[in-house]
Parts: C-alpha cells; structure tokens; sequence
C-alpha cells in the first residue's frame, strides 16, 4: 500500500516537471497564450469594478438623502402647500413622525467685500433628524427661530469652512438678501454632489425664506417615516390624502377641484384624472386647460429609489462583466490551439514515454497540468492587471470598486475554462499508440 502511494506521488511529481518544461520550452507561445487568459480576467475585473463603483456611488447619493425620508414635491404653483400641511400631515398619516415644509430660492449673499448669489433651503427645526444630517459646529436653529422668523444661518460644509479659512464662522453675521444673518451652525460634510449638493448650500428658517422668495406657500414637504416598512404605507396613505385634496379621488365627494378666475386674472383650475398641462388658450382666457399625462404632486419614498437604483446598476454590471466574459472564452480556445499544437509537435516524446511504461493516465493528467498553470498564471496577472486599470479609470473619473465577487468568478471561470478547453488534447495526446507516435516521425 505504502509503494502505491509513493508511486503515485512520484508519478505526479514527474508529471508536473514534464508540465513546466513543456511551457517553458516554448516561451513565446506560452506568454501569448498567457496573455489572452489575462485580458479575459482584467476585463472582467475592472468593468465589473466600474459597474460596481456607479453602483456605490448611486446608492451613496441616495442614502445621503437620509433613511426613510419621504419627498411630496409640487409641479405647479397652483398646488403648492401651506406650510402648515406639514404639522398636518403628521397628525393624519399613521407612522409619519416628523415634516419639514422645504422652500427653495436664490439670494445675494454679501460677506465683507465678497459677493455673489448663493442657493437657500428654507426648513423647519426638525431638519436634521429628517435628513440625518449632523452639526459639526455650533447648532440648529430652534422652533422658536422658526416661529419668530428669526435671521439664523446653518451654514453647508463648504461654506463654512471657506468663509475663515478653514476656522468656525459661528457667531459671525453675514448678508442675505441685503438684511443680516447670524451664523448659528455649520453641517457636517456630506460629499461633492451628495444630498443634493447642500454642501454647498445655506438653511435658514422657512418662515424667512418665504421673505426673501416673496411667497406664502412652499414647494416642497420632506418628512421621515419611522421605519422601511411605515415609509412604504405612508406613501400610500398620503397619495389618498392629496388625490382626494386635487379632487381626483373617484371615491370622494367631489370629483373636481374648480376655482373662479378672480379679477386681476389668476389661473382656473380643473381636473381630468389629476394631471394639469400648460396654458395653451388664448390670452383672454386664464384657465388651464388639462391634459393627460403630467403629474401635479409626486410622493417619493427614498428607500424604493434606493432599492431601483441598486437593482439597475446591478443588472448594468453583469452586462459588463458579461461582455467582458467573451475574452475568457477566446483564451480558452487560445489554450486549447497551444495544447494541440504541442501534441502535435511532442509526438515523438509521447511514443517514447509510452514505449518506456508510461500510462494513459499519465500523459493525460501531463497535459491538463500544462492547460491549469497556464490558466493560473494568467488569472493572477489578469487580476493584477485589473486591479491596475480600475486606478487608471479612477484617475479619469470613473467611480470604481473592487469586486471581490467579480475576482472569484473570473478567476474560476478562467482555470475551469483552460481545464475543459485542455481536456480535448490531452486526451488526444493520451491515446495515441506508441508504435504510432513513434511512426509519425
């Protein structure tokens, strides 16, 4: 028994240094060979990184947003909420723990001699909890600032550190809108264009920005649900609410919202199916005429943006990752082009070692060895190489990540490709009679 088994490590030993020395014997056409399974793996590897990386990145600006955030937008003025819908809202919809009314405008902003227009977000003082976002510096403005329209200022990250050079603004006074506005806090870096840039913002309390932008109503309402499950009900419990609000709810009492022109000529509005299109009447009318096809209020739970995006990109990334799939297969039939090429040209060799003993079995397990270390050598140096040009890509603005996944199915698909693409030679170098092989010389 012992004698078997050494017999068969030796034999095995001998058939790994038969191996080696049949690659190495012919250099160039094994690099070459190398080289095709390695552009198949860094194919693989660095598009799937690059599918990966948009992936990331999508799901990052998103969840910068805040967990469970819940967006009612308007898209026509003549809809826009009070602001006191938001306190509302809470008190009606089960599982809506808290609403911001969200007013957004543009001003002149004057910082000792510099000036410039900068973007305003009017909120409530429930901001932060809503859209998870920190004060790294000073605090938020109160309720009480809100109520009393008082001129505070939470500063965007960028903002604020370029104000003093890097140092706290907090305390410090600055103009908007030509009326001056006390510095209380600065918010916590969120990234370049993450959470709708509002690094690069200024919130201010809503009931000032409905100053500055000159009107009572606001366009937005953001509000946070107190849990994944809560935001997918509350979104379902609010589109209830705001159908039967434009009138659109067959259910409710009355199936159309109407106003009367007023004397000065405001806008009349009306309902087909809750989508208003554009004014396309004459000048001497003011009503709107509506059209099909265009929603008036939109009712965005994050989350399923998440979840959206996350599947979308996931689907662009085995696209990838199978198109660059193709350039395994091609190193496959590389391996096995070489492999039959040897067996052609090591005819002689193969009659030898078969006259002198050597079994079917051995020449078979010979050649299949040549196919795996060509495979392998050319998975580690297509990994290394991919792992390269995703820094290339990043230096270029790609957003790339490195998929573990992608490295393992590549690389298994590589080594499995130059075994089954090995086999078809080695078998045939294998069965060739010695007498034969001998012959063929």
């Amino acid at each position: 028994m012992t004698n078997k088994i050494l017999s068969f490590f030796i034999r095995c030993w001998f058939a790994a240094k038969m191996a080696a020395h049949g690659i190495l014997s012919k250099p160039l056409r094994s690099a070459l060979t190398i080289l095709g399974i390695a552009i198949g793996v860094a194919s693989v590897i660095s598009l799937m990184g690059i599918g990966e990386g948009a992936r990331k990145a999508v799901i990052e600006q998103f969840e910068s947003f805040g967990s469970n955030v819940i967006i009612i937008k308007a898209h026509k003025p003549f809809v826009e909420f009070d602001a006191e819908e938001a306190q509302e809202l809470v008190e009606r919809v089960e599982g809506l723990e808290m609403a911001s009314p969200v007013i957004k405008t543009n001003t002149l902003i004057r910082w000792k001699r510099t000036r410039g227009n900068i973007d305003i977000i009017g909120v409530n003082e429930q901001f932060p909890q809503i859209r998870d976002h920190k004060v790294i510096s000073g605090h938020f403005f109160t309720k009480l600032h809100v109520t009393q329209r008082a001129p505070v200022a939470v500063l965007g990250y960028n903002i604020g550190r370029g104000l003093l050079g890097g140092r706290s603004p907090v305390g410090r006074t600055i103009k908007l809108n030509g009326e001056n506005y006390r510095i209380i806090g600065v918010l916590a870096p969120k990234g370049a264009g993450n959470a709708d840039d509002i690094d690069n913002k200024i919130l201010i309390p809503y009931t000032a920005a409905q100053k500055i932008a000159e009107k009572r109503t606001v366009e937005e309402i953001w509000g946070k649900a107190a849990s994944k499950k809560d935001a997918d009900l509350v979104v379902v419990q609010l589109g209830r609410i705001f159908k039967r609000k434009l009138g659109i709810d067959q259910k409710s009492p009355t199936a159309a919202l109407k106003s009367q022109n007023s004397p000065n000529g405001e806008k009349t509005l009306d309902s087909d199916g809750g989508n208003f299109g554009e004014d396309k009447s004459p000048r001497n009318n003011n009503s709107f005429i509506p059209t099909r096809g265009e929603d008036l209020i939109t009712i965005t739970s994050l989350n399923k943006l998440v979840k959206e995006a996350d599947k979308a990109n996931r689907v662009m990334t085995l696209l990838l990752g199978g198109i660059a799939a193709v350039s395994l297969l091609v190193g496959g039939l590389g391996i096995m082009n070489i492999m039959l090429v040897a067996v052609t040209e090591r005819t002689e060799e193969i009659g030898v070692r078969r006259a002198l003993g050597a079994k079917q079995g051995d020449l078979l397990f010979q050649f299949i060895l040549e196919a795996l270390y060509v495979s392998i050598i050319g998975s580690i140096a297509g990994i290394v190489a991919g792992i390269w040009g995703m820094n290339i890509f990043e230096k270029y603005g790609f957003e790339t990540a490195i998929s573990l996944q992608a490295i393992k199915v590549s690389t298994v698909v590589a080594l499995v490709s130059g075994l089954l693409f090995g086999v078809y030679p080695a078998v045939s170098a294998s069965s060739v009679p010695p007498v034969e092989a001998l012959r063929r010389q």
